[in-house]
């Protein structure tokens, strides 16, 4: 299991937070589409996801695009990008989600809307070419200790990246297995880069899950949750996730778990 940026289940809320760059609801008609939202998650936490059972709701959609016809704000577009979300995520309908985002990009080319739209066809992107056998492209930041850090620096190790926070709850699962594997191998030659996407506020829980944890590898943060730097940069889009370099830095394995993670590492400590 993952926590993904854009998870059905949070499809209302992450599309109205100011995290994913629309409508922050501080106005008329973005007031009127919140009081519209609200209806639909009551309906979708009785599992009523079908176009019928939607149909008043959908119809509140068209009567608030009539209503505000010609206006070319962020607002009006988040309405139409919320429609057409509603169709592809949650009723399934492919066609007609597609069609209204093509009215979208047409009629609001400029939006906030559009631009999340364009950010996350670029995130699929960068996540397709990191394939195995690919060489991860290097980054150079600071860690939490101020230090230099990027997969350079680790060049002859087996590095592991993993992009991970506090609040998710699949990555602190995960976590003793990373930790046992981290414990056996360490001393042999491999390593971790932790990318923390933890908001800025979050900083001295994140100091202490670390040292409670004994996780003693350089940490990348920049407060920026799922908008930090290397997430963004890498197209990471849910988390955990995690990339295991051999000593070259190209990719050998991908979101490794449990047993399979330890078995990877002890094969790629193995080849000189």
């Amino acid at each position: 299991m993952k926590i993904k940026l854009l998870a059905p289940i949070a499809l209302v809320s992450l599309l109205l937070s100011v995290q994913n760059g629309v409508a922050s609801g501080t106005n008329d008609t973005a007031a009127e589409l919140k009081s519209l939202i609200t209806k639909i998650q009551t309906k979708l936490r009785q599992n009523e996801k079908t176009e019928a059972a939607l149909a008043p709701e959908l119809k509140e959609f068209d009567d608030l695009l009539a209503e505000h016809k010609g206006e070319k704000t962020d607002d009006v577009a988040q309405i139409l990008y919320m429609k057409a979300m509603l169709y592809q995520q949650v009723i399934k309908d492919a066609p007609k989600g597609d069609a209204l985002m093509e009215q979208l990009q047409r009629d609001f080319p400029d939006s906030k809307p559009v631009k999340v739209i364009k950010q996350q066809a670029e995130s699929k992107k960068l996540r397709d070419a990191l394939v195995e056998g690919a060489k991860f492209p290097d980054f150079d930041e600071k860690d939490l200790a101020g230090k230099p850090l990027s997969i350079a620096r680790f060049k002859g190790k087996v590095v592991l990246l993993d992009f991970w926070a506090t609040w998710c709850g699949p990555c602190r699962n995960e976590l003793p297995n990373v930790l046992k594997t981290y414990e056996k191998h360490h001393a042999d030659g491999f390593e971790i880069i932790g990318i923390s996407l933890d908001r800025d506020q979050d900083r001295e829980k994140l100091d202490g899950f670390l040292k409670e944890k004994n996780m003693t590898w350089p940490q990348f943060f920049d407060g920026k949750y799922w908008q930090n730097k290397l997430a963004a940069k890498y197209g990471v889009n849910s988390i955990p996730a995690t990339y295991l370099l051999d000593r070259e830095g190209t990719i050998i394995g991908k979101d490794l778990r449990g047993e399979d993670l330890e078995q990877a590492v002890a094969k790629a400590l193995a080849k000189k």
